[in-house]
């Protein structure tokens, strides 16, 4: 079994979590840079984990 992913200080759920899915960071817009520096919020990937849906 394989570990959860860790979670990011820009994620809105736990990654993996019904209902929930990966968007770009609204930080560095999906670069995953900031001033030339790893971005704090999606920690350098450019992603984050948000719910999705909405009906």
């Amino acid at each position: 079994m394989q570990d959860p992913e860790p979670t990011k200080p820009g994620d809105e759920a736990t990654p993996g979590a019904p209902g929930t899915g990966e968007n770009l960071c609204r930080h560095c817009q999906g670069t995953g840079l900031l001033n030339a520096q790893p971005c704090p919020e999606c920690r350098g990937t450019g992603t984050i984990t948000s719910g999705i849906g909405g009906g």
